[in-house]
């Protein structure tokens, strides 16, 4: 099919793809998916679009809660974003999540869609206390890979340009993707797919800022930890997740013009 003959989008995942850190609990979040839907329509103004992200999600969840509602929309483009949850859990398989993912590859390509997905950032280079991950990253990556190359899914290859790593393309809570972030994901989304109007744009360096000294990255670490890293942690403990008691934003397919009623939304207000 032709990049500007997609008349069904629908985006499964976490909360990147449900568009945290772009918008608020006002305006409600807009993301790198409802922005790639804004180019899809732009080429098709026949387009109708369907969100069935919720934050908190793991990529088994992804599979189990999302899959059967996202095939009875019948999409003929779906984007699949999940695993950064997993890894930041202490028991993390690669090949365990990769698998979650390829179940969903495998379903929705069958149905004759054309699946997208993407590859991590390192997010040690985001943040220094990340550092530890990074090898999880690594691993995961290769298995999405791998298992969108045996279903003849598109990878969108986010992982291996520095600009996606810029502090400027990430939210305070260095979790999710700033407004630019977002932008810039639905950019090599477009650009993976061939929408016309699409480049490689999407990649290029930010203009160059001023690097903070030594002293100053240290305290920026310290009071991130506190602000976010540590309540994460807590609702870890606690076995609660930012996505408790929320539903999909935009769970059914319709055009942009259209507002969904507002999802049901009980849980937590701390940033995920």
């Amino acid at each position: 099919m032709n990049s500007g003959e997609y008349l069904r989008y629908v985006a499964l995942g976490d909360s990147q793809t449900e568009g945290l850190g772009d918008g608020d609990d006002i305006t409600g979040p807009r993301g790198w998916a409802d922005r790639l839907a804004e180019r899809l329509a732009a080429v098709n103004p026949s387009l109708e679009y369907a969100n069935l992200a919720v934050r908190g999600r793991v990529a088994g969840q992804v599979r189990t809660e999302q899959l059967g509602p996202a095939l009875a929309l019948r999409p003929d483009l779906a984007t699949v974003v999940a695993g950064v949850n997993d890894l930041l859990r202490p028991r993390f398989d690669a090949a365990e999540v990769a698998g979650h993912l390829e179940e969903v590859f495998t379903a929705l390509t069958a149905t004759g869609a054309h699946v997208v997905t993407l590859t991590f950032p390192d997010v040690g280079k985001v943040a220094l206390l990340a550092r530890p991950v990074r090898s999880r990253v690594i691993d995961l990556n290769a298995g999405i890979r791998a298992a969108a190359a045996r279903n003849g899914v598109t990878v969108a290859e986010t992982a291996g340009h520095a600009v996606t790593t810029d502090p400027r393309l990430w939210s305070a809570d260095r979790l999710h993707a700033s407004p630019l972030g977002h932008e810039r994901i639905a950019a090599a989304v477009a650009h993976a797919i061939h929408l016309p109007g699409s480049d490689d744009a999407w990649t290029l360096p930010l203009p160059p800022q001023a690097v903070p000294a030594g002293w100053q990255a240290a305290a920026a670490e310290l009071r991130w930890a506190a602000a976010f890293l540590g309540p994460w942690l807590v609702r870890r403990l606690r076995g609660r997740s930012s996505g408790d008691g929320r539903t999909a934003k935009r769970p059914r397919l319709l055009p942009l013009s259209t507002t969904p009623d507002a999802p049901a939304d009980t849980g937590p207000r701390e940033s995920p």
